[in-house]
């Protein structure tokens, strides 16, 4: 999803990582500022709409909140498909949610290539306290894949503008420069004739007595 119909940018993200990451809460933070102390199980999928409008440029960013559950697992493809970047959540307190991050850049990688952009976010820093991923280890990590590494709290609300701003920033770069590079690819491109001309025997027309 990247056309530009109409001055539009349509942009694609999808959110993924463990169950009770917090990728619910992150995204109905950023859309309506909200936040609910009980867990929202995310069944499959759902996608919220949210209109920017980044140094003049109008975007339609449409956001998918997966489900974390490992049944569900099998379904990301589908989700994440036609995104133009992916948020991989995690839980600072939760080690094995950081392993799942890296599971999932593996599988983006495998499947997308560059063509997709990565975030990550170590989610729940307000239990800091309780933290068992390695600060430097999941900075560290984050630089080894091309990610960018964010630092959020849906709950106290840190980090979550700064998150989904970037990435959609991050998103329309790479959307335009692509465009530019299609545009030069094009300019390029000369067509030749090669096509063989008939050749005539010059004795076609003679007569066999």
């Amino acid at each position: 999803m990247s056309s530009a119909a109409g001055g539009t940018h349509h942009l694609k993200v999808v959110l993924l990582g463990e169950g009770c990451v917090g990728k619910t809460s992150l995204l109905m933070r950023y859309i309506e500022d909200k936040f609910n102390d009980k867990h929202l199980t995310t069944l499959q999928a759902t996608f919220l709409n949210k209109r920017l409008n980044i140094n003049g440029k109008r975007i339609n960013l449409s956001i998918w909140d997966t489900a974390g559950q490992e049944k569900f697992h099998a379904l990301g493809p589908i989700y994440y498909r036609n995104s133009n970047g992916a948020i991989l959540v995690y839980d600072i307190t939760d080690e094995d949610s950081f392993g799942k991050v890296k599971n999932w850049v593996k599988e983006l990688k495998k499947m997308l290539g560059s063509d997709i952009l990565l975030a990550i976010a170590g989610n729940k820093i307000d239990l800091e306290h309780e933290r068992t991923v390695v600060l430097e280890e999941a900075e560290s990590y984050a630089s080894t894949v091309g990610a960018k590494h964010y630092y959020t709290s849906a709950k106290l609300n840190q980090g979550v503008e700064e998150l989904f701003l970037d990435i959609t920033r991050d998103m329309v770069d790479r959307l335009e420069q692509n465009a530019q590079v299609k545009e030069t690819r094009t300019s390029q491109v000369l067509v030749i004739d090669d096509e063989t001309p008939v050749q005539t025997s010059c004795c076609s027309g003679a007569r066999h007595n």
